[in-house]
């Protein structure tokens, strides 16, 4: 059975860094929410072990694309304990819609919807918890794709506890660039002693992202996208950038403001939403199996 799964959007509605370890390794506090838009990705199964990803990336070598290493990691993983029931292998397609180096989590929530995906097609029965060790050795930002709700995050991303906040329209905006990650945690002047809070305590506060001052400082384009979208609406830095978000009350609200962006300006509208369209999707799809 061929079926289409989301592989939506995240974003950081506040991103604090407390402190740098000894390993080169940041300690921060953030807050995950999904969209409801991302990309999305075709699963056909195969009677043989192969697996093949039938839209390369560009600039990104087929073997090291996440979506194969996910599939091979699940898949090695799954041959070692036996549980394999019929289907080995897979033809992947993706429909690549998010930018990347954008701070959307496109590649990990890549691996994390072919980690999901692919345990429903092979029915290999393996729960999300276990899934998320397997992502995490993709990726820091795997396991809140794997687990499908939105969470605070803490230590370098992987202590999660399930979060709930309002599900706000969102005007999502790319300035046409991309930010390696290291990029912005190698700078010496980036700020890494916030105070670490409780979760409710950062809920009160006003939402901020320590990595933006670095993203407007270093990048023309991010300055000048943000000084742009702060004239309508509060807005911030999501993740390490390039992207940038403001938040509405209303769908309508956020496309009134991107039907006046400059021409230079790549973005969409989405909502943001406490539980992932991947898991929605599965749900949906259950009796399928």
């Amino acid at each position: 059975m061929t079926l289409t799964w989301p592989s939506p959007a995240k974003l950081n509605l506040f991103l604090y860094i407390t402190g740098r370890r000894a390993d080169g390794y940041h300690e921060l506090q953030t807050l995950f929410q999904f969209l409801d838009y991302g990309d999305e990705i075709t699963i056909t199964p195969r009677q043989d072990d192969q697996l093949r990803l039938l839209t390369p990336v560009k600039g990104v070598p087929h073997d090291d694309n996440l979506i194969v290493r996910a599939a091979r990691l699940l898949q090695e993983y799954a041959g070692k304990q036996s549980i394999f029931t019929q289907y080995r292998g897979a033809d992947i397609q993706i429909d690549k819609r998010l930018p990347m180096g954008g701070g959307l989590g496109g590649g990990s929530s890549n691996a994390a919807t072919v980690l999901i995906a692919l345990n429903y097609h092979w029915q290999t029965n393996l729960s999300d918890d276990e899934l998320a060790q397997l992502g995490v050795t993709l990726g820091a930002d795997v396991p809140v794709f794997v687990k499908g709700h939105a969470a605070f995050a803490e230590g370098i991303g992987e202590k999660l506890q399930p979060a709930s906040p309002e599900e706000k329209w969102f005007l999502v905006a790319h300035p046409g660039i991309e930010i390696p990650t290291a990029k912005i945690f190698t700078d010496p002047e980036l700020k890494r002693n916030s105070p670490i809070r409780t979760l409710p305590a950062l809920l009160q506060a006003p939402f901020k992202n320590d990595c933006e001052l670095i993203a407007r400082k270093r990048f023309r384009e991010v300055e000048q996208l943000l000084s742009w979208l702060l004239e309508y609406t509060p807005s911030r830095l999501t993740g390490t950038g390039a992207c940038v978000f403001g938040e509405f009350e209303s769908e309508a609200s956020a496309r009134k403001v991107l039907n006046q962006a400059p021409e230079w300006m790549q973005g969409f509208v989405a909502r943001g939403v406490n539980i992932s369209p991947l898991h929605t999707f599965r749900c949906e799809n259950a009796t399928l199996g």
